[in-house]
C-alpha cells in the first residue's frame, strides 16, 4: 500500500474480476486456500497472490490449521459497506458469475461432509462408551442452557470447540460465535456441522493456554469437557478469564473427581474430574467469582457446572 492514499489502494485491491469472485465466495462460507483454487480453476499460487493482496487491503483474514489456510471475511464492519455497494452495482454478469461459483461451493460441502462421516463412524463407539457412564447429554444441555440464562449471549466463545456443538446450540443467541480448537480435523467437523445447520460462526485454531483473542474481548466463555485433556487446567481458567470483559461469564462444564482410571489409559483424559473447592480455587485466583455450581448424576460419572462472573471494573478498583 502507498502512504499517500490508502482508500486508493483498498479499491485498487478490489479491481480484479477474480478478487471480488473470491469476496462473493467467503460471504457464502470459510474456505481454504485448496479449495478456492478448486473453486475458482486457478493454480494455488495464483489465488494466493490474491489472497495476499486482499488481506493487505484488510478485507479478509487468514488463520492457518495444520497443513491448511483457511480465509474468512474482516470485520463486519467494515466489509459490511462494501457488500452494500457491491449489491448495488452488480451487473446480471457478475451476478451470474457470482451464482456459478456458490453453486460450486456444494461440491466442497460434500466432500467435507464426507470427511465428517468418515471420522464419526472411525471414532463413534469411543464417544458412546464414555457417554454411557454419565446423565444424557439433552440433561446436561439443558442445564447449560439453564446456567447461561434467557438473555443475548454477545460475544460467545466456546473453547475446545470439537464438533461445534455448543455453537449449534448457543450461536444463535450470540452476536458472534467463536469455537477455538488445536484439532483441524475437528474445526473442519465443525463447520461442515454448523454450515449445514445455517449458523454463522468464526472457527480458529489455537491453544486453550494461548486464546488468539485479544483482553476483554469475549461476552460469554464455554470450556465443554475439555479441562480433563489439560496438564494446567488453572492456566486454561486464568487464560479464560484474561479474554472475558468485565462482567463476562465463564462456563466450565466437565466431570466432577472420580477414580474410572480406565479413561486415563484408554481415552487420554489427563484428569479424572475436579474437586468443586479446587475448581472454585481457580476461578477465584483468575478474578472470577463463582456464583453456580450444579452437579448432575445419573450414571457412574457426575457432570459439573461451574459458573464465574467475572468483576465489572468498578468493583474490582473497590476490591
Amino acid at each position: 500500500m502507498t502512504g499517500a492514499l490508502p482508500l486508493a489502494d483498498r479499491f485498487q485491491a478490489l479491481a480484479d474480476p477474480t478478487r471480488l469472485r473470491i469476496l462473493a465466495l467467503l460471504r457464502q462460507m470459510e474456505l481454504s486456500v485448496g479449495e478456492l483454487a478448486q473453486i475458482l480453476g486457478q493454480s494455488q499460487p495464483r489465488v494466493s497472490r490474491h489472497l495476499k493482496i486482499l488481506a493487505d487491503a484488510e478485507v479478509l483474514d487468514r488463520r492457518k490449521e495444520g497443513s491448511w489456510v483457511f480465509l474468512t471475511l474482516g470485520d463486519a464492519e467494515r466489509v459490511a459497506p462494501l457488500f452494500a455497494l457491491i449489491d448495488q452495482w452488480a451487473d446480471e454478469d457478475t451476478a451470474r458469475w457470482f451464482a456459478t461459483d456458490a453453486a460450486r461451493t456444494e461440491g466442497i460441502r460434500a466432500e467435507r461432509a464426507e470427511a465428517a462421516n468418515r471420522y464419526f463412524s472411525g471414532h463413534a463407539e469411543i464417544w458412546d462408551q464414555i457417554r454411557s457412564l454419565h446423565a444424557a447429554e439433552s440433561e446436561v444441555e439443558q442445564a447449560i442452557d439453564g446456567a447461561l440464562g434467557k438473555r443475548p449471549l454477545g460475544r460467545l466463545v466456546d473453547v475446545g470447540t470439537g464438533t461445534g456443538r455448543m455453537i449449534e446450540l448457543f450461536g444463535p443467541r450470540a452476536s458472534q460465535a467463536i469455537g477455538i480448537d488445536r484439532s483441524s480435523e475437528m474445526l473442519r467437523l465443525a463447520r461442515v456441522k454448523l454450515e449445514a445447520a445455517g449458523i454463522a460462526s468464526s472457527l480458529r485454531q489455537g491453544d486453550m493456554y494461548a486464546l488468539p483473542l485479544a483482553d476483554q474481548t469475549a461476552d460469554n466463555i464455554i470450556i465443554h469437557q475439555v479441562l480433563h485433556y489439560a496438564h494446567s487446567p488453572a492456566k486454561a481458567v486464568a487464560e479464560a478469564a484474561r479474554v472475558l470483559a468485565p462482567g463476562g461469564t465463564l462456563l466450565v462444564v466437565d466431570f466432577a473427581a472420580h477414580e474410572r482410571e480406565e479413561l486415563r489409559e484408554r481415552d487420554a483424559h489427563i484428569r479424572l474430574g475436579f474437586e468443586e473447592d479446587v475448581m472454585n480455587g481457580w476461578f477465584a485466583a483468575a478474578g472470577l467469582e463463582v456464583d453456580q455450581v450444579r452437579h448432575l448424576e445419573g450414571g457412574e460419572l457426575t457432570v459439573t457446572i461451574w459458573r464465574g462472573v467475572k468483576a465489572a471494573e468498578k468493583e474490582r478498583r473497590a476490591a
